[in-house]
């Protein structure tokens, strides 16, 4: 045993955050470390050489001494099974790094210069099974200087050499540095000998692609300066396909209205230990590959986005709506880079004549993290005024929409209810095609005059010219900020009984250093059990009969409900009793 426990596998693909790692990474553009949160059943070895990777076990321990995070989520009582815990922890320490290299005033002792919505979208990605998450948020909460102390719910902490053909035949992982070598390696493992090859960057793909077979080889882009640019010029921005989205959607914070309300839809997308990790260019493959179903090749078409392919010593850049109805891509087609246009200057717009109508919409089970959206839409429009009325002139629409049931996200060029028409076994089908309307008529709604109406009955616009594009920038109402308190009336009575106690073992669990079953080696011949579930949905089991030719390899026996030993019961309920095993 290693005695470090605290990476905790919990759905093995990037889903829940028990598994956060801090992962340091030397930035040669900006002359500095980068700080961030990978998955570590994601991140494949290999990928982090060159590297500085701190796990909770690096925060502090019972010799050593315990973290402040460690201490606070003790005192807070916001533990409980501790398995997640320390994964908690680590995207918490990775918010309080990044914000100590920010220009904020110092805070004072105790404090960080953490913001409390920066506090509280930390453990956005971490799944929480035991309970709720207040007491959690308030410990992420209380690291922040600008924390209304009252706002705190009830916890106890403020008290206390070779050549590159044999090095690809030797290594199953390879790193180029240049365009140039990258096509070399992909010319001579496409001529090899039927080697498995996987193309990567951050791996994220295996968190919605299992790979039930292995790969021979890895080969990784990240190392190629050509596509981990992103530079800005008078006609847009042109982001290489490396960089992450995390580092997009920081990039596109900076631009203008539409570039900010992309970044924000970006943000919406899986967690952010992943967007950390995963591509923005792998995203657009596994789109235009798999027919993968997430928001940003739906944003950036409605844009007008560019994509450069680099084919041999052949490049061209075409339309992403050329892209994502183009066969898919082969191992020796390379995506270098996006360009997304600057529509400001395209259009021309300026103050008091011209505006542009820009918005993203996306309707899921749950408004941030990994969940698929039902349907993501992404709309643009240019907005000018009348000349012969004091209406409103709406022109060079742009709509997309995906995730509706088709392959790939399109571009609306007719009327919506003969395009977006989700395939045959798509779920929910009226759904997804009754929020097209819904979307639309919120875009446009931007437009509506309270109860202003022409002669003829038709909707009228604002009769006033909206000239500043603040007016169009429509702020949403934050839903990620929340508040809960506690407030616990002690009877002195009966002291101590019902005094609230600190659970002793939690600075354990958040330390890492809690020994769980899956932490335990097996001995020798050890057998495990699983159980053997209908293959029939809502089906009423009347019998089983076991084939002994359809047994596995190595199963030992298979246990029925005539092997238990007195009553075959598994939980009593007010709806009866319920069998333990089926007869």
């Amino acid at each position: 045993m290693s005695g470090c426990y605290s990476k905790a596998q919990g759905f093995k693909h990037g889903g829940c955050g028990a598994c956060v790692v801090l992962l340091s990474k030397y930035n040669p553009v900006l002359d500095q470390v980068d700080d961030f949160t990978v998955s570590s059943c994601l991140t494949l070895l290999c990928s982090i050489n060159g590297c500085s990777i701190t796990t909770i076990e690096g925060l502090g321990n019972t010799k050593d001494g315990f973290h402040p995070i460690h201490e606070r989520f003790f005192g807070f009582h916001a533990s409980q099974c501790g398995f997640c815990t320390p994964g908690m922890c680590m995207s918490l320490f990775s918010a309080l790094v990044n914000a100590e290299k920010t220009p904020r005033p110092t805070p004072p002792p105790g404090f960080s210069k953490l913001e409390v919505s920066e506090a509280e979208r930390a453990i956005v990605g971490n799944l929480y099974r035991c309970t709720g998450y207040r007491p959690i948020a308030d410990v992420c909460k209380s690291f922040a200087a600008d924390i209304d102390m009252e706002d705190l719910g009830f916890n106890s902490f403020w008290r206390k050499g070779d050549s590159k053909e044999v090095k690809i035949n030797t290594l199953p992982f390879y790193s180029p540095v240049s365009i140039e070598e990258l096509q070399r390696l992909l010319g001579f493992v496409e001529g090899g000998n039927g080697s498995r090859v996987k193309v990567v960057v951050g791996n994220t793909d295996m968190s919605y692609y299992k790979e039930l077979e292995s790969f021979d080889k890895y080969i990784d882009f990240r190392c190629i300066p050509e596509l981990s640019m992103i530079r800005r010029d008078d006609t847009g921005m042109i982001i290489g396909a490396t960089v992450t989205i995390s580092k997009a959607i920081e990039a596109l914070r900076e631009g203008n209205i539409v570039w900010k309300k992309i970044s924000n839809h970006m943000e919406k997308v899986a967690f952010g230990f992943v967007r950390n990790s995963a591509s923005l260019g792998g995203n657009l493959v596994m789109a235009q590959r798999n027919h993968f179903l997430y928001d940003i090749a739906t944003v950036f078409l409605a844009v007008g986005s560019l994509v450069n392919l680099m084919y041999g010593l052949k490049s061209e850049e075409i339309t992403m709506e050329e892209f994502l109805r183009r066969p898919e891509l082969d191992l020796k087609s390379i995506l270098v880079s996006v360009k997304i246009p600057d529509w400001d200057r395209i259009m021309s717009i300026s103050l008091g004549t011209k505006m542009k109508l820009f918005e993203t919409y996306r309707a899921v089970p749950r408004p941030l993290g990994n969940a698929l959206p039902y349907l993501n839409a992404a709309l643009m429009a240019k907005i000018s005024r009348c000349a012969s009325s004091n209406g409103m002139v709406v022109s060079d629409c742009r709509f997309a929409f995906g995730a509706y049931g088709t392959k790939h996200a399109i571009r609306a060029t007719k009327l919506l209810r003969s395009i977006v028409v989700p395939d045959d076994d798509t779920s929910y089908p009226a759904y997804r095609s009754s929020l097209t309307a819904g979307f639309l008529f919120k875009f446009f709604s931007h437009l509506v005059e309270g109860n202003a109406e022409s002669p003829n009955g038709y909707v009228n616009g604002y009769s006033t010219l909206m000239s500043p594009a603040r007016h169009l920038d429509h702020n949403k109402v934050s839903t990620l900020l929340t508040f809960g308190k506690q407030e616990v009336e002690l009877n002195k009575q009966y002291h101590p009984v019902g005094e609230p106690i600190a659970k002793s073992g939690a600075v354990i669990q958040a330390s890492g250093e809690a020994v769980y079953v899956d932490d335990i080696p097996s001995p020798t011949n050890f057998l495990h059990g699983a159980f053997i579930f209908s293959t029939k949905p809502l089906a009423r089991v009347k019998g089983i009969i076991l084939k002994p030719k359809s047994v596995a390899d190595g199963v030992n026996a298979v246990i029925s409900f005539k092997d238990i030993p007195g009553e075959n019961l598994g939980i009593k309920t007010g709806f009866g009793p319920e069998p333990f095993i089926c007869r």
